[in-house]
């Protein structure tokens, strides 16, 4: 299972770090990351992290912003957004997969936590 949590309701240019908890069999050597969907649109990739750390990655939009984490002993991962825009505003997912990049597609991926809500005001 994964679940989320951390959403809010914030202004532009405000920070907000989401967590995800993993548990079970789907942690264990899988990449976790993050897609979301905002009103109206697809689910589209965030950011990604292997399952050792060493490697990253984030969409374009977020780039600089955002920052993922994991805290493997834990089984948490983490987003920390900076400078949020109302443009980020949308569900956010926690999501795991054997290897995730960011042209990775939704409909690609194994295993979904429940989103959390994020909306940015401007």
């Amino acid at each position: 299972q994964l679940q989320a949590s951390g959403g809010g309701e914030m202004q532009a240019g405000d920070s907000l770090r989401l967590s995800c908890v993993g548990s079970g069999r789907i942690v264990g050597g899988y990449a976790m990351g993050w897609f979301r969907r905002a009103p109206g649109k697809e689910r589209e990739f965030v950011a990604a992290i292997t399952w050792t750390g060493q490697s990253t990655f984030y969409a374009d939009s977020v780039k600089g912003r955002f920052t993922i984490s994991r805290d493997t002993e834990k089984d948490i991962v983490y987003l920390q957004m900076n400078s949020l825009k109302p443009e980020d505003a949308a569900v956010y997912y926690c999501v795991a997969h054997s290897y995730i990049t960011a042209a990775t597609l939704a409909n690609q991926i194994d295993y979904w936590g429940q989103g959390t809500q994020v909306t940015v005001s401007s």
